[in-house]
Parts: C-alpha cells; sequence; structure tokens
C-alpha cells in the first residue's frame, strides 16, 4: 500500500484519536456497572450481569446495523450529489426510534422467556430480571444514539461525538454511586443509570445544529425500503460484528455452566466486559480510518484510501501491543477490581484465562479496521463474509470443539484461534480490493 501524505496521516490520526476516546466512552459505561455490580451483587450479580449483556450487544448492533451504513452512504455523496442523502438521517432516525420502542415493548412483555433462553438459572434469574426489564427500555435511544453518533463522526465533527461518549460515561459514574450507593437500588439501579447514558449522548449531539461546517440536515421524511435496504446492506458487517460478541457471550455462558457453574460465568462475565473496552480502543481506530477512507474512495483518490488504511493497520498493531502486556501485567490487580467477594474460585479461573483469551487482540484489532476498510471502498459482501464466519461459523464451532478436547483452556483458546483465521483471510481480501481498483 501507498506511503500516506502528512497531511493524510494528520487527519487520520486525529480521527483515529478523537474516535478512540468515543468509542471506548461507550462501553465504558458497561465496565463501570461492572465494577460496581461486582461490589453490590457479588459473583451471582456478575454472573446476572453476563446473562443480561448480549440484548445490550442486540442494541448497539441495530443502532450500528444503519448508523454505519447511513453515514457511509452520507460520506460518499454529501460532496458531489447531497440531494440523494439530504433526508437520509431523519428516515433512519424515525425507523430506529419505531423498531427500537416495538423492542423494549416485546421485550418488557417476555422477560422471563428471553433470560431464560439466554442462560439464567434458579439462582440467577430474580436478579438479573429487574436489571433486563429497565435496560430494555432503553432499546430505542441507544438505537437512536449510534445512528447520529456516525452521522455526526462523519459530518466532519468527532469532536463532538468524542465529547458526547465522555459526558455520558461520567453521568454513568455518577449515577451509578448514587442509585447504587446512596438509595441502596443495587441491579436496578445500575440498569437506570445505563439508561441516562444515550440521553445524556443525545443532548450533547444536539450541539451540532451550530457547527459551523455542518452539511448534516435534519430532514423528517418516512423511511423508504430502498434507503434502508442500502443502509443495512452497508451496516450488516458492523452489525454482525457487534452482535458476534453477544452471540459468544452466550455461548461461552452455556459452555461455562455446564464445566463449572456460577464462578466462570463470573470470571467470563470480567473478561467479557474488559474485552468490551479493549475492541471499543480498536473500533475507534477503524471508526477513524472509515470516514477518511469513504471520503477520498468518493473521489476516486485511491491513493489516499490505500494509506489511511495502511495508517489505521500500523496504529491498531501497535495499540494492541501496550493492551496486551498491560493486561497480562496487571491480571491480577484487574481481576481483584470485579472480585469484590474474594472468590478463590473466580479469582483462579479469571486470572488463569485472561493471558490465553487476549492473544486474540493483535488479531481482533486488525479485523476491525479491515472490515470497515471493506465497507468503505463499497466491498461490503466481504465485510460481511468475514463477519458471518468471525462471529459465528468458526467462533461457535471452535468454543465447542476446543471445550471438549481442552476443558477450560480449549474455551479461552477458541477466540485468539478464530481472530487469527479471520485476520488472514481478511488481509487477503483487501489487498485484492485495493489492488483491483
Amino acid at each position: 500500500m501507498q506511503e500516506a501524505s502528512p497531511q493524510i496521516r494528520r487527519e487520520v490520526g486525529q480521527y483515529i484519536i478523537r474516535n478512540i476516546f468515543a468509542s471506548s466512552g461507550l462501553s465504558l459505561y458497561v465496565l463501570v456497572d461492572t465494577v460496581f455490580i461486582a461490589v453490590a451483587g457479588g459473583t451471582l450479580g456478575l454472573a446476572a450481569l453476563n446473562i443480561s449483556l448480549p440484548m445490550f450487544n442486540f442494541f448497539s448492533a441495530l443502532g450500528l446495523l444503519f448508523g454505519i451504513g447511513g453515514s457511509t452512504i452520507y460520506s460518499i455523496h454529501k460532496i458531489k450529489q447531497p440531494q440523494k442523502v439530504e433526508t437520509l438521517f431523519g428516515q433512519l432516525l424515525i425507523f430506529c426510534f419505531g423498531s427500537g420502542s416495538l423492542l423494549a415493548i416485546l421485550l418488557n412483555l417476555f422477560p422471563q422467556q428471553v433470560l431464560t433462553l439466554l442462560g439464567a438459572n434458579s439462582q440467577t434469574m430474580e436478579i438479573a430480571l429487574g436489571y433486563f426489564r429497565i435496560i430494555s427500555l432503553g432499546a430505542p435511544f441507544f438505537m437512536v444514539n449510534y445512528v447520529c453518533v456516525n452521522f455526526i463522526r462523519n459530518d466532519g465533527n468527532p469532536q463532538l461525538t468524542m465529547i458526547a461518549t465522555l459526558m455520558a460515561t461520567l453521568m454513568v459514574v455518577f449515577l451509578d454511586w448514587l442509585l447504587i450507593f446512596v438509595f441502596q437500588l443495587h441491579m436496578v439501579g445500575a440498569a437506570i443509570a445505563t439508561l441516562f447514558s444515550p440521553l445524556t449522548s443525545l443532548t450533547i449531539l444536539t450541539w451540532h445544529r451550530k457547527y459551523p461546517a455542518r452539511k448534516l440536515q435534519l430532514k423528517f421524511a418516512l423511511p423508504e425500503l430502498r434507503n434502508l435496504k442500502h443502509a443495512a446492506s452497508l451496516g450488516i458487517p458492523s452489525f454482525l460484528t457487534e452482535m458476534s460478541t453477544g452471540v459468544s457471550i452466550f455461548a461461552f455462558n452455556w459452555v461455562l455452566l455446564k464445566l463449572s457453574g456460577n464462578a466462570a460465568v463470573a470470571a467470563y462475565g470480567v473478561i467479557a466486559n474488559i474485552t468490551l473496552v479493549v475492541l471499543a480502543l480498536s473500533n475507534g481506530i477503524a471508526l477513524g480510518v472509515q470516514p477518511i477512507a469513504s471520503r477520498e474512495y468518493g473521489k476516486r483518490d485511491l491513493k489516499n484510501v490505500k494509506a489511511a488504511i495502511k495508517l489505521g493497520l500500523q496504529v491498531a498493531l501497535g495499540l494492541s501491543c501496550v493492551l496486551y502486556f498491560s493486561l497480562v501485567f496487571f491480571k491480577t490487580p484487574i481481576v481483584s477490581v470485579f472480585n469484590h467477594d474474594h472468590s478463590a474460585q473466580l479469582a483462579q479461573i479469571a486470572t488463569h484465562a485472561l493471558p490465553l483469551y487476549f492473544i486474540s487482540v493483535f488479531f481482533a484489532s486488525q479485523n476491525l479496521v479491515i472490515m470497515l476498510s471493506l465497507v468503505a471502498i463499497e466491498k461490503a459482501k466481504s465485510a460481511f463474509t468475514l463477519s458471518l464466519l468471525r462471529g459465528y461459523f468458526i467462533l461457535i464451532s471452535a468454543v465447542f470443539i476446543f471445550a471438549t478436547l481442552f476443558g477450560l483452556n480449549g474455551v479461552w483458546l477458541s477466540v485468539p484461534f478464530t481472530e487469527a483465521c479471520i485476520c488472514a483471510l481478511g488481509l487477503y481480501f483487501l489487498t485484492n480490493a485495493v489492488n483491483h481498483h
């Protein structure tokens, strides 16, 4: 790939830094919830939280489906054909709020059935139920927030999205403390606090209307099927990537419950929540590359497209080294933060698992950049294939096969194996795509 020009390197670097902060903010409030719940609810609280997490991934995935896809269409057309996308933002907001509200109603009608499907047992059902009911009410707000964040970022204002997500995180930290410890609401308090994350973010994002270089218009129109399909076709790799986290949590919970019981599920809860932050940091790099690559692709400046992608891959590799060695070196104090019950079994399982599981970060960070880069140059089918293999076919097969062959170690190593396979295939797809153009 081409060397980046100083201007492109600087621009991509600025986008990456801002998006790392913004993306990490979107996952930090889940991590904060986990720490507070570990203190308030102990091992069973952690297990119950981890059982509910796939639904949170589902809301995020739906928001990304239309947020990433719609904002990519917007980036490609906003300069040369702005009339094609003038109502796209408004259409997606209406659709996401409406479908999210319907989803919230359905989940509140059948919460026990959904939690049973997700793996709740007699020990965890009651504690998970209150958390799940409240979190499900946030579906429309989480979805709309993801759409707004992606459109405003691609409208040239990543600084505002960074501020919005960080302020949302601070709000959740404060409300977690207030509701869990002052008002003694425990997991219900954590759920209520989490609802304020998208609400705070959306309030701050309204400031974009005063942004001097704003091209994005809020023109409401009835959602058109062709626009929804086009946005979804480009956003589905991101949807599947986010959903794969939920699907893997579900599969891991099921296998771990059979192997070692609730303590293993709680230990995985610690790892899964750290993973959310690690992947968010890597996703920040991918989201920093995507708007620049989309814009340069729209201008048919393929040298700059290649340069932006190359820089993103280099930064992702550097970040992976820092993250892995930090996690391994500080594994004992990291696990102890979540182990308020001082459970020896939880501590032993989690500290042993962490170095094995997080070998995956070296490949996962590359995969996120590769998949969003493929979307940016309208190679969504390749990204879609990678997402399916990564989150479903290879991973789920590996979890069950490796668990049968190697027990708990096999469960943890199934993730690095999956990410390594996808990285090799993804680099092949990406190299072919950019060289073909």
